[in-house]
């Protein structure tokens, strides 16, 4: 970014203190929800989380936050927030989720990084019974929109085996061949909501996000994807004193990453818009993973070996998002900056590391909340 003030000049000055990251996530412009009921799905998780925080913020009449894990496992927990603790693949619990709700935004699924949605395709394709059973349950109540959170995943692979794609535009995904598991089970649904707005009225969006990340997310554990991974691996060598970091491939897989606050603000800027048509919600900024760890190892202020694995998992070897329709639509697109967005996301996957190393419970989010069964 270009402004003289940068809005994340005091992340770079204190990325190195680590004490608090709370202020790391800046205020985006609210939504207009202030009169509807909103249901969140995949609440517990990290995009599903965020979402429910700008709602609550921007004052939404009532939301709903709804995802299967415990309450004590979900990565942000908001008061005056209803929490259903509910199995989305189950068709009654998409119905008592979305009675009565205006708009539903369904980002619930059971998915990773790369390391878990290719060792995890069944599983993966599961989430068609979430989509599916929500959509039904948003028509029998009279929900006004639907959106839905794809993926990138859903482009063919065959415009990806090279390291010079030079943007994936939302008329590639046809003629499909997408991610295995993942990438099909998202491609279909995205027809599933087609279909139920031709056949049935009810308004669906569909964005294809690519790569999101940031605060308050998987970061450990497999689930996490490459930008906290990378986060955790420097943090755990500067906690440590140890010297090396392992990389998946050679390295030079290209993608781009989108950082949570650019997700939330295109996703609501979607949903309220007139567009049915799937649109990538990502960054146009192409980065190597090796870049990528070298902007970490900036951060915080060490270099490392780097131990390549050229038999671990790698996904297509390039993907980044090309937005001239998001410009047509909305004259905005994500411009965070990846140098501040990483700067946040490694204050606060340091303080989780220390935490842990510490043998302290990880730094909570969990709030005094309301709960429903």
């Amino acid at each position: 970014m270009t402004q003289a003030c940068h809005p994340y000049a005091r992340v770079r000055a204190r990325a190195h203190t680590h004490t608090s990251y709370a202020h790391l996530i800046r205020p985006i412009s609210p939504p207009m929800f202030s009169n509807q009921k909103v249901l969140v799905t995949g609440a517990g998780g990290f995009i599903g989380g965020h979402l429910v925080r700008y709602l609550k913020n921007a004052g939404a009449a009532s939301i709903r936050a709804a995802d299967c894990k415990p309450l004590s496992h979900w990565h942000q927990v908001h008061p005056e927030v209803v929490n259903l603790v509910v199995d989305l693949r189950e068709k009654s619990a998409c119905f008592h989720a979305c009675r009565e709700v205006d708009v539903v935004f369904n980002l619930a699924a059971d998915m990773g990084g790369m390391g878990f949605i290719e060792n995890n395709k069944a599983a993966c394709m599961l989430n068609v019974l979430i989509n599916t059973h929500l959509l039904q349950a948003a028509d029998f109540w009279g929900a006004s929109r639907f959106f839905y959170a794809s993926s990138a995943c859903v482009y063919p692979d065959y415009l990806q085996k090279n390291g010079d794609c030079e943007g994936l535009k939302e008329d590639d995904a046809y003629p499909a061949m997408p991610e295995d598991g993942y990438g099909w089970e998202k491609l279909f649904s995205e027809r599933m909501c087609r279909h139920y707005q031709e056949d049935f009225g009810i308004e669906t969006r569909v964005a294809r996000y690519h790569n999101v990340y940031g605060p308050h997310g998987a970061w450990t554990g497999g689930r996490e994807k490459a930008p906290a991974a990378i986060c955790r691996k420097v943090a755990e060598a500067k906690i440590r004193g140890t010297h090396a970091i392992d990389i998946w491939g050679d390295g030079e897989q290209v993608r781009s990453f989108t950082y949570i606050d650019d997700c939330l603000k295109g996703s609501v800027l979607l949903t309220q818009s007139e567009h049915s048509a799937p649109l990538n919600i990502g960054s146009a900024y192409r980065v190597t993973i090796n870049e990528l760890v070298d902007i970490v190892e900036g951060i915080a202020g060490l270099k490392l070996q780097r131990n390549y694995q050229p038999h671990a998992p790698k996904g297509v070897r390039s993907r980044n998002s090309d937005n001239t329709q998001i410009k047509d639509l909305f004259n905005w697109e994500p411009g965070t900056a990846l140098e501040d967005g990483l700067a946040a996301t490694y204050a606060w996957i340091y303080d989780q590391v220390l935490a842990e190393d510490s043998g302290k419970a990880r730094v909570s989010t969990v709030d005094s909340v309301a709960l429903a069964g």
